[in-house]
């Protein structure tokens, strides 16, 4: 069996890892058609057509347009035929307009964002998002059938996040959060749950993400320390070090359509999560089974959840066994492309 992955992704991105090594492990031969994301708006469909030639002579059983891949969904199409699987999983026009607010709704360019979600689905056979919540917000926002999507969670590398043991030298209950400073993530409510939890002295954030870093730079909190982007392997090291991780907790559209890359990492890795209460979230998780729920945009509810599971060792120990079966049994890049193949032969 042979499946090609194209466009202008990263294959190191862990929605794009997870997906090839699923295919792997389930015996596909993977070939890449990709270029460089950061290319040239008019190199990049060049240098895709000079990669093509590579792999044209060879009969694929799959082609998935890879994320991001919503600007060349149309030359996969002329490529290689209909049936073309699109892994959007993001709306360019929710992401830009109404999450990061980058311009207004009916400006050229949000325009041009609703057309390239719109026209890029239209191309695709089958579709891929990563929550039912996420599949309805495109069916009724782009008028797209709800029988061309399959829902393929996130999910983890365990080959990167999986428990280790990890030796610390002091005695801190250690907070986990990494991620940038966008709308969604909520940076500004656990900035505002680590000042109302001053007193607790042993209590420590480690807040990891280059812009977040320069975003309080010179602002002094004696209980957080901010940290640059670090690799994943280093990420997995922090993540086995820490006592409890944090999920997303803004408050917008977007944030109630996904589970975020980083609570799945922090469940391979059987730590106990606290993110927001959300539609997406609840697909998966139970609240005070195998998550914490807070209150969106509400740094005090937060802050009074993490005194909450700080304080109970049976329900931190609880949370993080329930949440690393659920891993294991639904969220392997193994079985979730185990998964999507029986999805797809449907």
């Amino acid at each position: 069996m042979k499946i090609c992955f194209f466009g202008i992704y990263n294959p190191e991105y862990s929605r794009n890892r997870v997906l090839i090594s699923g295919f792997k492990q389930n015996g596909f031969d993977v070939f890449e058609c990709k270029v460089d994301p950061k290319s040239g708006k008019i190199k990049k469909y060049i240098a895709l057509l000079e990669e093509y030639k590579k792999i044209k002579d060879i009969k694929f059983d799959y082609i998935i347009v890879a994320f991001p891949g919503h600007s060349v969904v149309w030359l996969a199409y002329l490529l290689f035929g209909k049936d073309i699987i699109f892994d959007a999983f993001v709306s360019l026009y929710d992401s830009n307009v109404w999450d990061r607010k980058l311009y207004k709704p009916f400006s050229p360019r949000g325009f041009r964002d609703w057309f390239l979600d719109w026209y890029s689905c239209m191309f695709a056979e089958k579709i891929l998002l990563d929550t039912n919540r996420h599949i309805d917000y495109f069916s009724k926002n782009f008028k797209i059938d709800k029988d061309k999507f399959i829902r393929v969670f996130v999910g983890s590398d365990n080959s990167i996040f999986y428990p280790k043991d990890s030796e610390r030298k002091d005695k801190n209950f250690v907070v986990h959060f990494h991620g940038s400073f966008i709308p969604l993530q909520g940076v500004e409510y656990i900035i505002e749950s680590a000042k109302i939890l001053e007193k607790e002295k042993d209590i420590q954030f480690n807040i990891i993400g280059t812009n977040i870093k320069k975003k309080y730079l010179g602002k002094k909190f004696d209980n957080i320390n901010f940290i640059e982007n670090i690799s994943y392997e280093k990420l997995s090291e922090y993540m086995n070090k820490a006592d409890l991780c944090l999920g997303i907790f803004g408050n917008t559209e977007k944030a109630d359509n996904v589970i975020p890359n980083k609570v799945y990492e922090a469940i391979a890795i059987r730590k106990p999560v606290i993110t927001a209460s959300t539609l997406a979230i609840k697909e998966l998780f139970e609240d005070n089974e195998s998550i914490i729920l807070c209150n969106r945009a509400d740094g005090r509810d937060l802050a009074q959840k993490i005194i909450k599971i700080k304080k109970d060792d049976f329900l931190r120990e609880k949370i993080s066994n329930n949440a690393f079966d659920i891993f294991n049994k639904r969220l392997t890049p193994k079985i979730l492309v185990r998964d999507l193949l029986n999805d797809l032969k449907k």
